[in-house]
């Protein structure tokens, strides 16, 4: 009889000396001492089989380590032998102990319910991700460091788009280490996982977006303006792009939205030979939603530049003839209509 199976007999009949006392949790040894041999496998109802094997050097240095033990996530095996648990397949079991992180990261787990992942996962899709995909089963470590860490988890799944995220202007920033510039989970966010096909998710891309640029400390150090926001919700675009905020997407494309002209995933610099809102590729972005815009046709927007005498001169000479313009006229009825009511009230 080998080592690990008289240990198991031995647990057995001290569980049975002891009554109806509650069973002791094991320690990871105890745990340890069958769970490292190589044989240790389980059977699945669509007859794949899983490896039950598990590293100990692997467990001790994980975020786990002197923090939980075995069953407080395996809650099931505080008994030997384990009462038996069928599931169709492995992954199956991955989706079902991915439940168990509830009882130490509630709050985490509650937000994933709302996730692009979750609502998959109620579908029937057992592909979709769940917290060990993510975050790894024994070997848990943080999930940003280094920082590359995160965009390489989503390729996982996300291959292409990883890809594409790495060759652009964020994606290469990310590979130096850059702390500051976005990925995967600062437009996607972490556990409540957001997505395209979600209600409103292209109407809020300008607040995605301006939660970076802006902002001054962030901008400064790539000499960026942070008017872009402003400029781009005054504008018509914009202030489309309000009246619709928050509403489900038809598949129709309603108004210009940050990455309809900069990209999404590959979005590069601005003056960037291959950009898309450089002056020799905008006619072609803006034929997008104008399908008859001719090459000066982008002439017409003011792009991000507040109108000044630098930029514009003439619609910042309009709109300076404005500002005083429609206030006297409003002012001059205003003053009008009281000095007809003060005539009328004399005149009785």
């Amino acid at each position: 009889m080998s080592a690990p199976m008289v240990f198991a007999l031995a647990l057995l009949l001290q569980a049975s000396s002891q009554g109806t006392a509650p069973t002791p949790a094991p320690t990871a040894d105890e745990c340890l001492a069958c769970h490292q041999e190589p044989g240790i496998t389980k059977t699945f109802a669509d007859g794949t089989t899983k490896s039950l094997q598990v590293d100990g050097t692997i467990v001790a240095h994980s975020r786990h380590a002197g923090k939980a033990t075995c069953v407080d996530c395996h809650t099931d095996a505080r008994e030997v032998p384990h009462p038996e648990r069928t599931f169709a397949s492995a992954r199956q079991l991955s989706v079902a102990m991915s439940e168990t992180c509830q009882r130490c990261h509630f709050s985490d787990y509650r937000r994933t319910l709302d996730s692009a992942h979750a609502a998959a996962v109620k579908r029937g899709d057992l592909m979709a991700p769940v917290c060990v995909d993510c975050h790894g089963s024994h070997d848990i470590q943080r999930p940003n460091q280094p920082r590359t860490k995160v965009a390489d988890t989503c390729a996982k799944c996300h291959e292409g788009i990883a890809k594409t995220y790495a060759a652009s202007v964020h994606g290469r920033d990310v590979a130096r280490n850059i702390a500051d510039v976005p990925t995967c989970t600062d437009c996607h966010r972490t556990h409540d996982i957001g997505g395209p096909h979600q209600a409103g998710w292209k109407t809020s891309t300008p607040e995605i977006c301006g939660r970076c640029h802006s902002d001054p400390e962030r901008m400064k150090q790539y000499g960026l303006s942070t008017d872009v926001l402003k400029t781009y919700a005054s504008d018509f675009h914009g202030k489309t792009a309000a009246l619709r905020k928050g509403s489900q997407d038809d598949g129709q494309a309603f108004v210009a939205l940050c990455t309809d002209c900069h990209g999404v995933h590959d979005i590069v610099r601005a003056n960037a030979a291959n950009s898309q809102v450089i002056q020799a590729n905008l006619a072609t972005t803006c034929r997008k939603c104008h399908a008859n815009a001719s090459n000066t046709f982008p002439q017409a927007w003011l792009s991000h530049y507040e109108p000044s005498w630098k930029h514009s001169p003439a619609v910042y000479a309009v709109k300076l003839g404005y500002s005083v313009f429609i206030p006297f006229i409003i002012g001059g009825l205003i003053l009008q209509m009281l000095l007809h009511l003060w005539r009328m009230a004399v005149n009785r």
